[in-house]
């Protein structure tokens, strides 16, 4: 399970024991048919936030919590653990966080309660079919239509993008190179012209739907601009950390899961009439999970804590992400292994989880980028 840490206070705790038995209660027992549906029911949405569950960190004018980023962390942890593939986190600690910093009054209180209720449903949409993590090469545009825009283009890999009642955009909008000509829209479901494609099939993460999403001439009135026109590459670099954060979180915790998964099989099957657990080079195996483990969880908290001081840098988040989705990478393998032949089978909880880690090398910037934006700070003498 996951460890208590003096990084959350007992208010927080007790926070996590309802979140965990929601999780329990409402997810758990239901994966297989999520996962069979591509998607999970909106019902869970709105269940979800009657919790406190989605968005913790908005502010209560709003109808947040008004938490710090240490109960999205919880909150991701527990989903982590649990191999819930709600797209929960994807709202809580992306989308929200970009309606709180840069929204106006009116996008505030027009999106924000109702994320925080479930009853909308998030998405952020930037990449592009061939433009990969580079933000810079986006095609999608939006251009000056009377006193609104008129959006066109095409995204790929969108998460809740089959779902999702709130699209942010990231498109074009002036005559600049890159990082000076990107904005961010507002869509919504129901606005003429834009469509959702099929919903994508993946390796894992099957119950967490991902689509492609179309904007065929997309007429959008001037309110759905988020912040400044041009400045939404700006927007995006400011939020990038704590959406790697929030990938790092997540990997820690199910890397966990994958040691106790393998903890628990190992020291119930039998070889040679003995547990497989009681042989040195299993012992061994699982010491140095354990370790590594150990070592995660003190690290993410320093992570955790930093961003909440607001300090954490983006080449520090980047190095936690690389860091952890790695490490899961590796312990969701050993744990496989430690499995042997059951390991394959997907009746087992370590089948689904080692198939749901790969993931995390890749969304949110691959682990190629993750060392670009470390190597770039070290580049500054930092």
């Amino acid at each position: 399970m996951i460890p208590e840490r003096p990084l959350y206070d007992d208010e927080q705790q007790a926070f996590r024991a309802s979140v965990r038995r929601f999780i329990a209660e409402e997810i758990a027992p239901h994966t297989a048919r999520h996962e069979a549906e591509g998607q999970v029911e909106r019902a869970l949405w709105r269940k979800a936030g009657a919790i406190g569950m989605l968005c913790p960190q908005v502010p209560d004018a709003y109808g947040g919590l008004g938490m710090d980023f240490r109960a999205n962390a919880l909150i991701g942890e527990e989903l982590g653990w649990a191999g819930a593939q709600a797209g929960f986190t994807l709202q809580s600690d992306i989308v929200a966080d970009y309606l709180v910093h840069y929204g106006s009054e009116e996008q505030k209180k027009r999106y924000l309660p109702a994320m925080v209720e479930g009853r909308t449903i998030s998405a952020i949409a930037m990449t592009e079919p061939g433009t990969g993590s580079d933000l810079q090469a986006i095609t999608t545009r939006a251009v000056r239509e009377g006193n609104g825009w008129r959006l066109s283009g095409a995204k790929t890999y969108i998460t809740n993008g089959a779902m999702a009642d709130l699209v942010i955009v990231a498109a074009k909008t002036g005559d600049g190179e890159g990082a000076r000509s990107l904005s961010l829209f507002l869509v919504e479901e129901g606005d003429a012209g834009f469509t959702r494609g099929k919903r994508l099939d993946k390796i894992g993460l099957k119950g967490n739907d991902t689509s492609e999403l179309f904007f065929e001439e997309v007429r959008l009135p001037a309110d759905r601009l988020l912040g400044a026109e041009n400045g939404g590459f700006s927007m995006l670099m400011d939020q990038l950390p704590q959406e790697r954060l929030s990938i790092a979180v997540n990997a820690q915790a199910a890397a966990q899961r994958a040691y106790d998964e393998a903890l628990a099989f190992t020291s119930e099957r039998q070889a040679f009439g003995k547990p497989v657990a009681a042989f040195q080079a299993t012992r061994f195996r699982l010491a140095e999970m354990k370790t590594r483990l150990q070592v995660g969880w003190a690290h993410l908290d320093w992570a955790i804590a930093r961003h909440v001081e607001g300090a954490l840098s983006p080449g520090e988040a980047s190095a936690a992400k690389l860091w952890h989705s790695e490490m899961l990478g590796e312990l969701a393998d050993e744990a496989l292994q430690l499995h042997g032949g059951a390991g394959y089978m997907n009746e087992y909880p370590i089948a689904r989880l080692w198939r749901d880690a790969r993931v995390t090398r890749i969304y949110g910037g691959t682990s190629e980028i993750m060392k670009e934006m470390v190597a770039r700070e070290v580049g500054d003498g930092s």
